[in-house]
């Protein structure tokens, strides 16, 4: 399949009609084989399946660390914890990103303890009893040097190093020293997602809850649109959730895609026009369009947006040249194995991530960043799906707590909400297993690649 494809613009866009200009492929992915292997609820609560998982699974896929913005300059470190592990990701003395597991070589002691940072020495310096470590993980100091028998551990005891890598502003690692090159893991993602220039946005919400449920639920919901009607029923309005109107892919890679029109409802769509342009508001007047012409026939809107997003974009700050029209309106939904969603917009991205808990397979921590891609000289900016304005020059906070008791925003937090009530149901013995339709396959191609993995034994890290 050719991931990138050449296409001529062609009317309502107002480019000449000789310009050549490469957008992201919607060809219909070949439906691979599924398994008839049942989903079964203690897949989300049995501590044996928890300890497949984290022996087979996590040692074995790429993951995000943080974003690179995060450490501009050399001793610049984040961390991100992943089951029983932690991780740190540095900027070296040349510039270099690299990533290590965060425990001193001597005895087992967390090296660092904040989630991010800057190595005032220059050095990492365990605590407890004064090891210290290069930017690159070398051992170039420790205490007593004279008194080991074995010799001096300086050079020999350096931090665990895993293969890493960045693409899309995100720093990624691989905890399997002979993990597949990170584009080759992505394919086809990162060559879909390469024009949205994810690397030029800015993280402008940043919420971590830990909730009462396994990661799996988390992916699965994102697997699947079929639950919009009754858990954002707000949606409906502004897109067309049927099945019938949406595009499912399955790549062989693990990761799936769901294209889903935008910009206006559906055919289906049955309430009120006056809902649709009062959810459509801030983006019709942002981008100049007169709701009047389609209150009596809304659906007219994805196209009109699509016109004055292509004839307004470079005076507004925005180079949609590498855009279809279909993605200057419509919801591109990635997902990413094993546990990580992208939903694209021209203008931003909201990313989600759920990650397995130490220690109980009913808990999980969940994080939602949105990532915004400010027009070009503007400091403030509408964040449509967050439902505020953003700033270039504002730090994003992280805001952390228990799920219910932390806002991940209007609609994730609904998404929040179920979770908790399906872990409940998932561990009864009531629950004969999924009986799920045809469009939440992608919930069954998740689980089989799951599968796959586990089937593959343990990882000598």
């Amino acid at each position: 399949m050719t991931d990138i494809v050449d296409r001529e613009l062609t009317e309502p866009t107002a480019q000449p009609a000789d310009v050549t200009v490469r957008v992201t492929s919607r060809d219909k992915a070949p439906e691979p084989d599924l398994t008839d292997a049942p989903i079964t609820g203690d897949r989300y609560w049995s501590p044996e399946f928890a300890r497949a998982e984290a022996d087979r699974l996590w040692p074995r896929v790429w993951q995000v660390a943080g974003r690179v913005d995060q450490i501009p300059e050399p001793g610049d470190y984040v961390t991100y914890e992943i089951g029983r592990d932690s991780m740190i990701a540095v900027r070296g003395d040349d510039q270099r990103v690299r990533v290590f597991f965060n425990v001193c070589q001597h005895r087992g002691n967390r090296l660092v303890t904040a989630e991010s940072g800057s190595l005032a020495s220059g050095e990492f310096q365990c605590a407890y009893h004064g090891w210290r470590f290069a930017t690159d993980g070398t051992l170039n100091w420790v205490y007593d040097e004279d008194d080991f028998p074995q010799g001096s551990p300086c050079g020999k005891r350096n931090l665990a190093e895993v293969p890493s890598d960045t693409w899309g502003g995100f720093i990624w690692f691989n905890m399997d020293p002979d993990a597949a090159p990170l584009r080759k893991w992505l394919d086809p993602v990162a060559e879909h997602l390469d024009p949205y220039r994810m690397e030029d946005m800015k993280r402008t919400h940043w919420v971590t809850v830990e909730g009462d449920f396994n990661w799996k639920c988390v992916q699965d919901n994102f697997n699947e649109s079929y639950h919009l009607p009754y858990v954002h029923p707000q949606t409906l309005p502004v897109m067309d959730e049927h099945h019938s109107g949406c595009q499912f892919d399955l790549y062989p890679s693990g990761h799936a895609r769901m294209l889903m029109p935008g910009g206006g409802p559906g055919p289906r769509y049955a309430g009120s026009s006056d809902r649709t342009l009062k959810s459509l508001g801030p983006d019709l007047e942002f981008w100049e369009v007169d709701p009047e012409p389609h209150r009596e026939d809304p659906s007219g809107l994805r196209v009109a947006l699509q016109e004055a997003k292509r004839r307004l974009g470079a005076e507004k700050g925005y180079d949609f040249s590498n855009y279809s029209d279909e993605q200057l309106t419509d919801n591109y939904h990635y997902t990413v194995f094993p546990n990580i969603s992208f939903s694209m917009k021209p203008d931003g991205c909201i990313w989600l991530r759920s990650s397995p808990h130490p220690t109980d397979p009913q808990r999980c921590v969940f994080d939602m960043w949105y990532l915004t891609l400010f027009p070009e000289g503007s400091k403030e900016y509408w964040s449509n799906s967050m439902r505020e304005w953003v700033s270039v020059d504002h730090q994003v906070e992280h805001r952390a707590g228990i799920a219910g008791e932390v806002s991940c925003g209007p609609g994730i937090d609904q998404d929040v909400a179920i979770w908790s009530t399906q872990q409940q149901g998932l561990r009864s013995r009531g629950f004969r297993g999924e009986y799920m339709p045809w469009q939440e396959r992608r919930i069954k191609w998740f689980h089989d690649t799951i599968d796959r993995h586990i089937a593959m034994g343990p990882v000598d890290v």
